[in-house]
């Protein structure tokens, strides 16, 4: 189970904000907060139940929610986005009151809600659910056709919210412990969605496919996927014993697949080596092919690279290690790790997810090319990152930060790794984090602390500089003869983390702070260079 805190919102509904150039709403507060009528209740379960019509682009069904109840309360917080509709909300057989207000729907329960008890809420709905305009990053339901003509349907839906297609609490705080997932499709199409499958149920002109989630998901993790896919396996001795790897894609790319999904089975020896075992087991992991560029859903991840290797063709890092692996293969499955193992409570801390995401990147090529190939690879991302506004973003409205959380988050990471100077300790920090927050949510202030006390070192300032400004540490030096006098500037007070230079090719530590410092250093000082592992800026004086 999922660890649940309960977080004081910081906004009252209604009220507006505004930071780095961004207003927020009372929408945006009942998306994003922890809301009075969200607190009181605990996700337990949940029944999606929905049928899909892609020749109409119409869905419609319910959504059974199973809650402990934390404290007595009458009001019931369910999310749901309009266009779709709430047709009826039951508990117990009986029709409920709901009053609503945009994509928040109270509903008004008129059973006693006894401190302890388990409920059950049944959300009834149905419509035309938002259609993706640039999946996954502007998502929804992807209606597309394969080049057969064939209905190729999927869902994407990370930070508009789950609540675009299905009923649910929509805030990444509370995860529900387990799911089933029942897909009622056209008969000549398959679903795959999270889990295991269970059962095939044959109707009159569909088919339901019945799946089921056994571990903690978050809401953006549920996803369908339907096409006339083709299906191949695999079973990979890992760390926690046999894991079933399954693989749906498009007929017509079958023998593709065969080849180009040799990574999935790499990509799983490599973080399992970094990251500890794969945290779902018992749902399995699948890749399953989709119609835009792909997506970490839970145990479901999806694939749209158009079989190449790099990005869509391409190597972000400009350094030619990128074009050794299929970049969604391994960062889309990097998130079973960070963002569906470990997940952030509040989007703001979203760099959790991506910046450790994308340093896995790095860490794949290390495990198959070397250290220096991976230095190579995390260093020349640096050209992607714009350092526009801080990585961490505005609490409780739903609001993510800078895109930096991806290249310089993972170069920040990378720069930990340096400082822990201890590849053996960092691997075991990196396995500890998967290890000590198994299954949980968590937020920034946990992932720091632990940092620091498995790296015997006060990060705070680090953390300060790197996710809560958009400055990067300048190193400023003179040299003169045999001594180098030097400094830090664009940097918050007390930044202080030592770095490792160069002279005659040989390490040497510096502990710059923002005060001058001079010392005495071996050797030909005009070789004098700073380790690009850092994530610094230098300038000579």
């Amino acid at each position: 189970m999922k660890r649940k805190v309960l977080v004081a919102c910081i906004l009252t509904v209604g009220s507006s904000i505004a930071s780095f150039g961004q207003s927020f709403t009372e929408q945006d507060t009942l998306r994003g907060s922890i809301t009075p009528e969200r607190a009181w209740w605990d996700l337990n379960y949940y029944h999606l139940n929905v049928e899909i019509k892609p020749d109409e682009k119409f869905i419609s069904g319910s959504n059974t929610i199973r809650y402990k109840v934390l404290e007595e309360n009458k009001v019931l917080q369910v999310d749901l986005q309009p266009p779709l509709n709430i047709e009826k909300v039951t508990q117990d057989g009986k029709t409920l009151k709901v009053r609503s207000n945009g994509n928040a729907h109270f509903v008004q329960l008129e059973k006693p809600q006894h401190k302890g008890d388990f409920n059950e809420v049944v959300v009834h709905y149905s419509g035309h659910p938002k259609e993706a305009v640039r999946a996954p990053w502007d998502g929804g339901f992807s209606w597309k056709e394969d080049s057969t003509g064939k209905p190729f349907v999927a869902t994407s839906c990370q930070g508009l919210g789950a609540s675009v297609w299905w009923p649910n609490k929509d805030h990444m705080y509370d995860e529900v412990d387990s799911m089933a997932i029942s897909v009622t499709v056209p008969k000549n199409l398959m679903d795959v969605s999270n889990g295991r499958l269970r059962s095939i149920e044959e109707n009159a002109d569909t088919k339901t496919y019945h799946w089921f989630v056994a571990n903690p998901i978050n809401n953006y993790g549920v996803n369908v996927n339907i096409a006339d896919y083709a299906h191949f396996d695999e079973v990979y001795q890992g760390e926690a014993g046999p894991l079933t790897m399954d693989y749906y894609v498009l007929p017509q790319n079958f023998d593709k697949a065969h080849k180009q999904f040799l990574d999935a089975k790499k990509m799983m020896k490599a973080f399992e080596h970094w990251f500890g075992p794969y945290p779902f087991y018992k749902d399995g992991y699948k890749l399953v092919e989709v119609p835009y560029l792909g997506m970490e859903h839970q145990s479901s991840v999806t694939y749209g690279n158009q079989y190449k290797n790099g990005y869509l063709g391409r190597d972000l890092s400009g350094s030619g290690w990128g074009l050794k692996f299929d970049f969604i293969i391994i960062h889309e499955s990097g998130h079973e790790w960070f963002a569906n193992n470990i997940t952030y409570k509040d989007v703001a801390d979203m760099w959790i997810h991506e910046s450790f995401t994308a340093y896995s990147e790095n860490l794949f090529v290390d495990y198959y090319y070397g250290k220096e190939a991976a230095s190579e690879y995390v260093i020349g991302t640096r050209k992607n990152i714009k350092n526009d506004k801080p990585i961490i973003g505005t609490y409780n409205v739903n609001a993510e930060g800078s895109g930096d959380m991806y290249y310089k988050g993972a170069n920040m990471i990378h720069t930990l790794r340096q400082l822990a100077d201890d590849d053996e300790k960092w691997r075991q920090t990196l396995r500890g984090l998967n290890k000590e927050f198994y299954h949980q949510t968590v937020t920034t202030a946990q992932i720091e602390n632990y940092i620091s006390a498995q790296l015997g070192q006060d990060l705070s300032v680090f953390f300060d500089q790197y996710l809560r400004t958009n400055q990067i540490p300048f190193l400023e030096y003179k040299l003169d003869g045999n001594s180098i006098k030097y400094r830090y500037t664009d940097s918050v007070e007390g930044f202080a983390i030592p770095i490792r230079a160069f002279v005659d090719k040989k390490p040497q530590w510096l502990s710059p702070t923002s005060e001058w410092k001079t010392e005495k250093l071996e050797g030909d000082l005009s070789t004098f260079t700073v380790d690009q592992n850092f994530y610094i800026k230098t300038r000579r004086l």
